[in-house]
């Protein structure tokens, strides 16, 4: 591992860039910058100087997209050393560097100030996490459409529709006025649009109700005006304050739910086993059973049967009622974690309950060989041939399937669709000359 020359001690900072699959780190040292690799160490900066005085490198930030010109430097004015430096990002624009000090933070209430730290978030959001206080607060990036509504003196057509939404709740004929302004310049799909828009990058629920409102208001004076925007948009401002209400504490902005997808969004909700809420979410936007309902039992199914608490009969008995029919589970999957937590015999249980897992749930890969018989089911003794395929060597599995003749049936069928060559292998293993003679007579046609 390289060593930067000079270190006699900890650095003040450092800063990891990963780029193209290679890892490197920028230390700073004094007033010198180095580049570390896996193999070699080069300064990248010397000494930078100001007038007479050295400047020394007290804090990184690493820039999400590297740009060639400095555009402007700006004076803090404060004498400590930052705590942190992170590069925002806001779309159309170059970048800006945000220092963290504790001294932004005067006037909260407590014996001592706490300590901030960023959390940057696409589309230039950026979140500042307070410690001990249990609520963050929350920085974001105004979105442009936000900053069209709300700027003083707009003149926005967002901004003229929201007033005319709550002069029309006055019964105050302003209403009509402002309404007129926005007719007359042709630009009421806009305005709409803006309030939809608007809504989505704003935290306060009764914010995103009165620009909604405005919406609906607009919508009202346009002959066709597509509604499907307004309708995704109350939907996914009713899952976001769900998932950020204190209780469950994923405070997702609009841009990062959009860039996660819902899939991702359900997943975090089952990690932290929160089947319900997201039963709910999958219920509520109508996703298919196998993408939603389905696949969320299934990961309850398997931390189900981890409970170590519970009978196997209990446990059983639990997922047949929860599970029921519905559709697109793995109950292989469910089968393999009850395996690996040592309980085979909920594993293969299927006969003792009123009703079973699955009618072709006998198996999962990992179970013995010998479960493989005549009663068993094609589709699950095809994943236990295929996964021994790839465990065992050549000559041990075709020495398994002998005597496993249900298998080595089906495994025949395989390769003569998939694998002709290893079924000529088979042939001549088991010395079947009329079955090899056909072989070569097929291949010939």
């Amino acid at each position: 591992v390289p060593v930067s020359p000079g270190l006699q001690k900890p650095p003040v900072c450092w800063a990891v860039l990963s780029q193209d699959r290679v890892t490197m780190v920028l230390l700073a040292v004094g007033q010198e910058l180095f580049l570390l690799d896996n193999t070699s160490c080069s300064v990248v900066v010397r000494e930078r100087v100001m007038g007479r005085h050295s400047l020394a490198l007290l804090a990184l930030g690493v820039s999400p997209d590297p740009f060639p010109e400095k555009f402007c430097e700006f004076n803090t004015a404060i004498r400590t050393p930052p705590k942190q430096m992170v590069w925002l990002d806001p779309p159309g624009t170059a970048g800006m560097s945000l220092p963290m000090d504790g001294e932004e933070w005067d006037g909260i209430e407590g014996p001592s100030p706490p300590t901030p730290f960023h959390d940057p978030g696409a589309g230039g959001c950026c979140q500042c996490h307070q410690v001990p206080p249990p609520r963050p607060r929350f920085v974001p990036v105004p979105a442009e459409a936000s900053q069209e509504i709300f700027r003083i003196a707009s003149m926005a057509p967002g901004a003229l529709l929201l007033e005319a939404q709550k002069e029309y709740e006055k019964e105050s004929q302003k209403a009509d006025e402002y309404l007129r302004e926005i007719r007359e310049q042709q630009l009421l799909p806009e305005a709409v649009g803006q309030c939809i828009e608007a809504a989505g990058y704003e935290h306060e629920p009764d914010t995103q109700k009165s620009l909604l409102r405005a919406a609906s208001f607009g919508k009202c004076f346009l002959d066709k005006f597509p509604p499907e925007g307004f309708v995704r948009m109350c939907q996914d401002l009713r899952v976001l304050n769900a998932i950020r209400d204190y209780q469950i504490g994923i405070p997702l902005t609009f841009t990062q739910y959009k860039q996660l997808t819902i899939e991702v969004l359900l997943d975090r909700l089952v990690l932290r086993r929160l089947y319900p809420l997201a039963i709910r979410i999958c219920e509520f936007l109508r996703l298919p059973e196998i993408q939603g309902v389905s696949r969320i039992l299934a990961h309850w199914a398997c931390y189900k049967v981890q409970q170590k608490d519970k009978s196997d009969e209990e446990v059983a008995q639990a997922i047949n009622q929860k599970l029921g029919d519905a559709a697109g589970i793995s109950y292989s999957d469910i089968a393999t974690r009850a395996y690996d937590c040592g309980r085979a015999e909920l594993a293969i249980k299927k006969k003792t309950q009123p009703k079973p897992f699955c009618p072709q749930f006998p198996l999962c890969p990992q179970l013995p060989v010998s479960l493989m018989s005549p009663i068993v089911p094609v589709s699950p003794v095809y994943t236990v041939v295929l996964h021994l395929k790839n465990e065992l060597n050549r000559g041990t599995f075709f020495m398994t399937l002998q005597n496993q003749p249900v298998a080595l049936s089906l495994y025949r069928q395989f390769c003569r669709h998939q694998e002709r060559e290893t079924l000529k292998d088979l042939y001549n293993q088991d010395d079947n000359h009329q079955e090899l003679g056909n072989f070569h007579v097929h291949s010939g046609y």
